[in-house]
């Protein structure tokens, strides 16, 4: 009915004013219909993963060119690395994600992965 529709309304209003603060705080981005997000502190790989699940997500893995982007986003603002949601395999050299899963894009730099951080 019409209560459910304003409070629909006011909810989008909100989420929308909330998602326009943290773009200008440089704390979320977008690409694809997903939001990227990073409060630019330093953690640990384990650390990074946890944060991520008990904010309702997980790990930023790119899957085409655009979301790269707005990984790529982060790392120039915060001036650092970003942890990605992949893992080296059992056959060194080769990564999938952290579920197992094969990866289905990467943008490696030549010479890369080399698991010095310039990836």
């Amino acid at each position: 009915g019409t209560e459910h529709g304003d409070v629909t309304q006011q909810l989008e209003y909100r989420i929308s004013r909330l998602e326009g603060v943290l773009r200008l705080n440089k704390m979320i981005t977008e690409s694809g219909g997903k939001i990227f997000a990073s409060n630019g502190k330093t953690a640990d790989f384990d650390a990074t993963v946890e944060k991520c699940k008990e904010a309702g997500g997980s790990i930023a893995t790119p899957r085409n060119p655009g979301e790269n982007d707005a990984i790529l986003y982060f790392v120039k603002y915060f001036n650092t690395y970003a942890y990605l949601g992949i893992k080296q395999s059992l056959i060194p050299g080769k990564f999938q994600l952290l579920n197992g899963a094969q990866l289905s894009y990467t943008n490696w730099y030549s010479k890369e992965p080399s698991g010095r951080g310039e990836e």
